[in-house]
C-alpha cells in the first residue's frame, strides 16, 4: 500500500496567484492583505521559508508551514570562464539538475535560464537534446535562476541584470503555462519590477503555441531558432520542422506579429559546409520578409558525439553582409563560456556528470 508523505500532502504556495492566495488565506480565518504580504515575501524578496517573514505572526507562520511548501532551487556547482561568464547548476530536487548562465559584457548582462529539466525536441547540434525530458520547471524554479544570477551580476561584478533569455534547457513553449507565469513574476511589481522588452522567449518552433502567445498578447520578445530557411536543412537538424514547418512557422509569426506588433528575432547558428553558403543567406533573406525582425548570426559551439564545424569567419563576415546589403538587421554573436561549456547549445549538466562520474571511480 502506497503511503502519502506530509509533502505531498501539502500545497506549493509558489503555484498561487495572488488572488489564489486570498482566498487561502480567508479560509484559514486571515485577512485577505496578509496574503498580499506573503506574496511580496516569496517573489520580491525570493524568502525561501516561512520563518523567515517576519511581520507574521507566529502563529501564522506555523499555520503556513503545515499547509504549505516553497519549492526553492539549491545551487548545485558553479563555473566561472575567463571571460567572466558564470555557469550554475541548480538542483531542483534529488539527481535533477538544470543549467542557468549569467553573460556580462561592457553593454548588457544576461541571465540566460532553463524551463525544462532535459528537453524531448533533440535538435542535433544540442547538448542539451541529448538529454532526456524529466519535468518542466515550476514558475517559482524559473524566478530562483533569474534571482540568483542577478545577485552574482550585483555581488561579484557590481552590475545590473539587464536582460533576461530563455534560452537555457529545454523548449520553453512547451512549458507554456509556468514560463508565462514566471515572466509575469519578473514584470511584476510585486516581483523583479523588469520590463518585458528585456525578456526573450526562444522557442525551436512550435507552430500553435506562437500564434498562442499572440492571443495573449504578450509583451515579452520572441524569438525563433531557425538555423536554416529550406525545410529540407531544417529536418536533418531539428526533428520539430517536420511537424512545423517553414510555411506553417510563417503564417504563425504573421500572426503573432499581427497580435502584438513585436519585431521578432531570428537565431542562425552557422554551420560550416552545411548553412553557410550565399545561397542560404538569400534563402533566410526570402524568409525574414514575413515580419519586421533582426537576425542574430550565432557561432556554433562543439559538443560530443557531432560532426558539425563552426563556419569559417570570412564566411560568417561574407553571410552577414548579404543579409546587410538587403537591410536587414543582423548581429554576430561571439560565443561566451566555451572554456566552461556554457556557449550557446552546451548546456548539458557535463560538469556536474564528470564529478559524479569521479566520485563513483575513487570509491
Amino acid at each position: 500500500m502506497n503511503t502519502i508523505s506530509p509533502m505531498e500532502k501539502k500545497i506549493n504556495i509558489r503555484n498561487l496567484s495572488l488572488t489564489e492566495l486570498q482566498a487561502a488565506f480567508v479560509e484559514l480565518g486571515e485577512k485577505g492583505f496578509r496574503a498580499k504580504q506573503v506574496y511580496e515575501w516569496l517573489w520580491k524578496k525570493n524568502c525561501g521559508s516561512f520563518g523567515e517573514m517576519s511581520n507574521l505572526s507566529v502563529g501564522l507562520r506555523d499555520q503556513l508551514e503545515t499547509k504549505f511548501f516553497i519549492d526553492k532551487i539549491t545551487l548545485d556547482d558553479q563555473q566561472i570562464s575567463s571571460d567572466k561568464t558564470i555557469k550554475c547548476a541548480f538542483e531542483v530536487e534529488p539527481n535533477k539538475v538544470v543549467e542557468g548562465v549569467l553573460i556580462p559584457t561592457t553593454s548588457r548582462t544576461t541571465a540566460c535560464i532553463s524551463s525544462q529539466v532535459g528537453c524531448s525536441l533533440a535538435c542535433t547540434f544540442c547538448a542539451t537534446g541529448k538529454l532526456k525530458l524529466l519535468r518542466n520547471l515550476t514558475a517559482g524554479e524559473i524566478v530562483d535562476q533569474v534571482v540568483y544570477l542577478k545577485n552574482q551580476a550585483e555581488s561579484r561584478y557590481g552590475q545590473s541584470l539587464t536582460n533576461i533569455v530563455y534560452m537555457g534547457m529545454g523548449e520553453p513553449l512547451l512549458n507554456y503555462k509556468n514560463v508565462l507565469r514566471s515572466t509575469e513574476i519578473l514584470t511584476s511589481e510585486s516581483g523583479l519590477g523588469m520590463s518585458p522588452k528585456r525578456i526573450t522567449v526562444s522557442t525551436a518552433g512550435i507552430a500553435k503555441m506562437i500564434k498562442q502567445l499572440g492571443d495573449d498578447e504578450v509583451k515579452f520578445n520572441l524569438a525563433l531558432s531557425l538555423h536554416a530557411a529550406n525545410d529540407d536543412k531544417r529536418n536533418k537538424i531539428m526533428e520539430i520542422n517536420e511537424s512545423n514547418n517553414l510555411e506553417t512557422l510563417k503564417e504563425a509569426l504573421i500572426y503573432f506579429h499581427e497580435k502584438t506588433g513585436t519585431r521578432v528575432t531570428f537565431e542562425y547558428i552557422i554551420f560550416k559546409d552545411f548553412n553557410d553558403t550565399l545561397m542560404d543567406a538569400k534563402e533566410l533573406a526570402e524568409f525574414c520578409k514575413c515580419v519586421p525582425c533582426k537576425i542574430n548570426i550565432i557561432e556554433y559551439n562543439p559538443i560530443d558525439g557531432e560532426s558539425f564545424q563552426k563556419a569559417d569567419e570570412k564566411a560568417t563576415n561574407a553571410f552577414a553582409e548579404f543579409l546587410e546589403a538587403r537591410n536587414l538587421i543582423v548581429n554576430v554573436r561571439r560565443s561566451r563560456g566555451k572554456d566552461i561549456d556554457a556557449a550557446c547549445g552546451q548546456l548539458a549538466n557535463k560538469n556536474k556528470t564528470i564529478a559524479k562520474e569521479e566520485r563513483i571511480l575513487k570509491k
